[in-house]
């Protein structure tokens, strides 16, 4: 299933139909209203009448224009979200304009409109930002969605298949060595990267207890190379897993948006990528998959750590600590 058909397939929520559905009525409304009566908000609001009303109307007839795209997206918002990209990048700039006339033209000045006209902007652009917004940010988790039709399966039976670039299987590896198989995010994250540099300082420690790294990753195997050596990891096994099989069995599920845009992730994301220098790439993945690290033995997982947050940052050296075999523990750091 490519990402349009998974989009078009995907169920959005009815209160996007709702929303889309009012802002069409509002914007015909009031855009038919400036185009039928052009000089009433200046009246309303003790500005000059202009001298080429029609510009004004033209303003209308634009307003209007989105109400019928808002009333097409409202249909499937999914698969019509460039409409509703649009809109919300205009409901963005006209407050934009509006700030700039009051903190940067000083009182007075010619073309400063009055206050009164900052109410336009609250029903036409600030009151509709945040529901746009979630359609576009669901939208967009909608379109990365791996493409695949497999049902969720056992890890057990998932590790006899998946292998690593050397040819062996995950549950092989795990029968050779307590193996800490670590679930990274796309290689373009700077938490990703931020995994890798740390697996590469505690690499000689992880392996002097007796235990192998194995690195999941969603790209391809060929591609990705280049990017795990240069963190000196191209040894590494590591298994391709571009539809998200092993994640999904191993029940890393896809971020929230807490969990991938909360304040702590963004801060975290700033220090990771400009004062740590470990920057960002280009979105080679699910953008929305969490990550994870796992001590599996004898195909078994006998230590589990799922992440909080898309900035969570484990102790691997703590994960691969080989214990006497017991249930799954599942922990968390941040």
């Amino acid at each position: 299933m490519n990402r349009f058909n998974a989009m078009t397939a995907a169920s959005h929520p009815r209160w996007m139909t709702y929303v889309l559905l009012a802002a069409a009525i509002y914007n015909l409304a009031w855009g038919g209203w400036v185009l039928l009566r052009p000089m009433d908000l200046f009246d309303l609001t003790g500005i000059d009448r202009p001298h080429y009303p029609g510009i004004w109307q033209c303003v209308g007839m634009i307003v209007g224009v989105y109400g019928v795209g808002y009333a097409i997206a409202a249909r499937d918002p999914y698969r019509h979200w460039p409409i509703v990209l649009v809109g919300f990048l205009g409901k963005t700039f006209g407050p934009i304009g509006m700030a700039y006339q009051w903190l940067i033209l000083p009182p007075g000045s010619p073309g400063r409109l009055p206050i009164q006209w900052g109410l336009v902007n609250i029903t036409n652009d600030l009151i509709w930002w945040l529901p746009f917004a979630v359609i576009l940010f669901q939208a967009f988790k909608a379109a990365s969605v791996p493409p695949s039709s497999v049902a969720p399966e056992t890890a057990s039976r998932l590790n006899e298949q998946f292998r690593s670039q050397h040819g062996v299987t995950l549950a092989e590896l795990s029968r050779q060595h307590p193996v800490l198989v670590v679930f990274l995010r796309h290689s373009g994250c700077t938490f990703c990267r931020e995994a890798l540099q740390d697996l590469r300082e505690q690499r000689d420690r992880i392996e002097a207890k007796g235990t192998r790294i194995v690195l999941v990753h969603m790209g391809d195997d060929e591609s990705s190379r280049a990017f795990f050596e240069s963190f000196d990891l191209g040894d590494v096994d590591r298994i391709s897993d571009p539809e998200c099989r092993l994640y999904r069995a191993y029940e890393l599920d896809r971020g929230r948006i807490g969990q991938l845009f909360g304040l702590s992730v963004f801060w975290r994301g700033f220090k990771c990528a400009i004062l740590n220098r470990h920057g960002v790439g280009k979105l080679g993945g699910d953008g929305f998959q969490m990550p994870g690290a796992f001590l599996v033995r004898d195909n078994e997982i006998v230590k589990a750590f799922r992440h909080q947050t898309a900035a969570s940052r484990p102790d691997y050296c703590s994960v691969a600590e080989p214990t006497v075999r017991s249930a799954p523990v599942e922990s968390s750091a941040s």
